[in-house]
């Protein structure tokens, strides 16, 4: 038996507008690949898009599911908006075996990046970035966002050997395993200058250690 939508648990914080290529880094495996094939197709019909799904939790019991707007917001209406139109969905289709808990998030302060545009949106900040293939004898990397051309990501990289020197590199966006941004000050500070832009409209920039904020709909099961 799943909880949700009466057990889901929304945490948002809108973002801005960038208009750049699309595709997604899918690394779903899984319940979680499933949950993906079903509820984006959905997401895509109500001007949302997935960024994650993955099972989380000390048991994987917990559905977290990533979405956004194409201009990177996502209010708290948007959750409880999406989360109603994938419920039934969950429902019928049954990806994931026996109990579990639905939360429908926002990407966060600290997110994934998943899109070609992500890399491009967030240039200037630090990521981190692990591959599937090795390259230069590497898998993990370190550094300073510089943007995204010609299916690569560019990266002013940490030194493997602790020197104090950043060195360019270029990832090919086809090979990343996961990559997300690494919270900073200065990331923290984009995001309230970001609020600021918006007005009223919060995106988790008060920074308190957890940047969330939690509705619960009806009672809390699980």
């Amino acid at each position: 038996m799943r909880v949700g939508p009466t057990g889901a648990r929304f945490f948002c914080y809108p973002g801005r507008d960038y208009s750049m290529p699309n595709e997604r880094l899918s690394r779903e495996t899984g319940a979680a690949l499933r949950v993906a094939r079903l509820v984006e197709p959905v997401f895509d019909s109500l001007g949302f898009r997935l960024v994650r799904v993955r099972m989380i939790g000390a048991a994987g019991r917990t559905l977290q599911i990533m979405a956004e707007r194409p201009d990177g917001t996502m209010t708290i209406e948007d959750c409880e908006a999406a989360s109603r139109a994938i419920s039934p969905l969950l429902d019928v289709e049954d990806p994931v075996s026996g109990r579990y808990d639905l939360e429908l998030s926002s990407p966060g302060i600290d997110r994934p990046l998943v899109r070609p545009e992500d890399f491009e949106r967030w240039s200037g900040h630090e990521a981190k970035i692990e591959m599937i293939v090795p390259q230069a004898g590497r898998r993990r990397f370190r550094g300073l966002l510089e943007g995204f051309a010609d299916g690569q990501i560019r990266l002013m990289v940490d030194p493997a050997d602790g020197g104090s020197e950043r060195a360019p590199v270029s990832l090919p966006f086809a090979e990343v395993s996961a990559a997300k941004l690494i919270l900073t000050d200065r990331l923290i500070a984009d995001a309230r200058s970001r609020r600021q832009s918006l007005g009223a409209v919060t995106d988790g920039s008060d920074w308190n250690g957890t940047a969330s904020e939690e509705i619960h709909n009806g009672d809390e099961n699980g």
